[in-house]
């Protein structure tokens, strides 16, 4: 069965225009690093109703198909941050505060302590209240922060799993790192997955839809696409026609997608390899 792979962003900064989103391009750029692909993403505002929903659906994914989501954001401690009180909420679990997460978290303070020269106050009222941020759902495990020690955390569901990071991209990314290449490396296709297309001019994704349906069915495995633009900065109005698999699967239904492109009066671009 083939893994989806997922992400959530959360944020009102996102919606809003405040932020633009640099998580979704990473991700992909992360899964494509490692011969993966992201089948999905929702982006979710600072509202718990509408997060304790995403967040169903995402456990739900992962326990009936054993989709493997990143969550990006609101795990923090300060009032707009509902992702952790959502995450439990969504799995009908209590929160609890992880021990490990509270050594890393108490380790964080005692270097910062150190780093301003002043001596480390467990007891202080600030303190305490960052001991929040290791407040997670019950059974939840740590995923490690390589920034600043502060964790984040995952809770599978059936042979899935949902992970929470935070948002800050310095923190997140390497989290997902850590996370494709400790728990999924046994998934990675680096040399097993290949694109090949062809910029084709004049004609409508209609006319070629039946070749592409003919491709699919003839070759098991391959996924044919169609990219069509108006207004291309090299190549004008055109439409990228392709085929995408394994190295062995296109390598078959390339040449047969282009003997049917053959058949029609077109113009023809480039040939790309991805």
């Amino acid at each position: 069965m083939t893994t989806n792979f997922a992400i959530i962003i959360i944020g009102d900064e996102i919606l809003s225009g405040k932020r633009v989103d640099k998580h979704l391009p990473k991700a992909i750029e992360l899964l494509s690093a490692r011969g993966l692909q992201l089948a999905y993403a929702d982006y979710v505002g600072d509202d718990p109703a509408r997060i304790t929903a995403t967040l169903a659906r995402a456990f739900a994914a992962a326990r009936d198909a054993g989709d493997v989501v990143f969550s990006c954001g609101g795990i923090g401690a300060t009032p707009d941050d509902h992702t952790r009180q959502c995450a439990a909420a969504a799995l009908g679990v209590e929160l609890a505060l992880h021990p490990q997460a509270k050594a890393l978290i108490t380790e964080r303070m005692k270097d910062t302590a150190k780093e301003q020269g002043v001596p480390f106050e467990a007891d202080r009222h600030d303190n305490i209240h960052r001991l929040n941020m290791g407040v997670f759902p019950a059974g939840a495990e740590i995923i490690p922060n390589p920034y600043n020690k502060i964790p984040g955390f995952t809770c599978k569901a059936g042979k899935g799993a949902v992970y929470f990071v935070p948002g800050f991209p310095v923190m997140a990314w390497p989290m997902i790192e850590w996370v494709l290449d400790t728990g999924y490396a046994s998934l990675h296709q680096v040399a097993a997955y290949v694109e090949k297309s062809i910029i084709v001019f004049g004609s409508m994704e209609a006319t070629l839809t039946p070749l592409m349906l003919d491709i699919e069915a003839a070759h098991a495995g391959v996924k044919v696409f169609s990219l069509p633009s108006v207004d291309h900065p090299t190549y004008g109005r055109h439409i990228e026609l392709g085929v995408k698999g394994s190295p062995e699967a296109v390598a078959a239904a390339y040449p047969a997608m282009l003997a049917g492109l053959h058949r029609f009066d077109f113009k023809y671009g480039p040939e790309l390899v991805r």
